[in-house]
């Protein structure tokens, strides 16, 4: 268990590093905002499409990782709906407490730092739960939110859900990469070390970044985020370990990287949504900064335990 801490602790002091630049005002939000887009739109991407590109899609594509986390994320989602509404939650506000419940921090902190502590074959596992969180629950959640409000799902809506898709840059990276992977092209020497050179900056960037945007977060509801602080870093992974060792018989290295991603705080790109259509974003706020606290530990004692096996 030390030893593991000792080996997350970097990546978490980056992240503190960025929280007290960001609390000292040194970082302001417009400055966090364009650091986050140049990880999101440039350092990722790089390390996304670099990836992709040496890899097959049949190397990408492994349905029981899939429907393991599919299922196993589905079931949390579903159960933590259910908890909010019979506390009497409106239907939104439920199905942003679920989201924060599942959702976790894979991109900005799952990538980087699971892909330098288990190997950069973790990164296809993570690829694969990052494309359900995006395609699935992203979409999800903008579909009940527009269900409650305006009582139907309209074309405009459905649109509006693929075109979000479309203009994510972490899928085009991978869907780009896995293309020109496809045509049996190598990739020319100056090319891979462009990338490999600007992905290197999406580990330290994303980190900060992490920090520096939870400096502006608050900690209200305390109770409910800690309930759904729970929900995420402790029953999420639990029942990914369920379904992809008991139910879908992933192989044992595949579903270490699986539940050490599931571990992972809740994603601020929750609060992005939240904020964007007004629904409990304090609430949100306050999910995120509990559980990145909380992190700190649970991540250290999961990676403890699946790097045994």
């Amino acid at each position: 268990m030390l030893a593991v801490f000792l080996k997350t602790l970097p990546f978490f002091l980056i992240i503190g590093l960025g929280w007290a630049a960001g609390r000292r005002r040194f970082f302001t939000e417009e400055a966090t905002a364009y650091l986050t887009r140049f990880v999101f739109y440039f350092a990722l991407s790089a390390m996304l499409f670099r990836f992709s590109a040496n890899l097959s899609l049949g190397d990408v594509l492994d349905w029981s990782l899939i429907g393991a986390y599919l299922t196993a994320t589905l079931t949390v989602y579903v159960f933590a709906t259910l908890v909010a509404l019979a506390r009497k939650v409106p239907a939104a506000e439920a199905a942003f407490e679920a989201q924060c419940a599942v959702i976790g921090n894979i991109g900005f902190l799952g990538l980087p730092m699971l892909g330098l502590l288990m190997g950069e074959r973790a990164i296809i596992g993570i690829m694969q739960m990052l494309a359900v969180d995006l395609i699935f629950f992203s979409s999800l959640i903008v579909i009940i939110i527009t269900a409650t409000r305006e009582g139907r799902i309209t074309a405009r809506t459905l649109g509006n859900v693929l075109m979000g898709l479309v203009e994510n840059p972490m899928i085009v990276a991978i869907v780009l990469g896995l293309a020109w992977s496809g045509l049996g092209i190598p990739v020319p020497t100056p090319m891979e070390e462009f990338l490999t050179l600007l992905g290197a900056a999406a580990t330290p960037g994303a980190l900060f970044a992490i920090g520096a945007s939870l400096a502006t977060k608050s900690a209200v509801r305390l109770e409910v985020a800690g309930w759904i602080s729970f929900l995420k870093l402790v029953v999420h992974p639990g029942a990914v370990a369920i379904a992809a060792l008991w139910l879908f018989d992933v192989p044992r290295q595949m579903a270490a990287v699986m539940i050490a991603a599931a571990s992972l705080p809740v994603a601020g790109n929750v609060y992005i949504l939240a904020a964007h259509y007004g629904v409990a974003p304090q609430r949100v706020s306050a999910s995120i900064l509990i559980s990145t606290a909380l992190s700190v530990v649970t991540v250290s004692l999961v990676l403890s335990w699946v790097l045994l096996w």
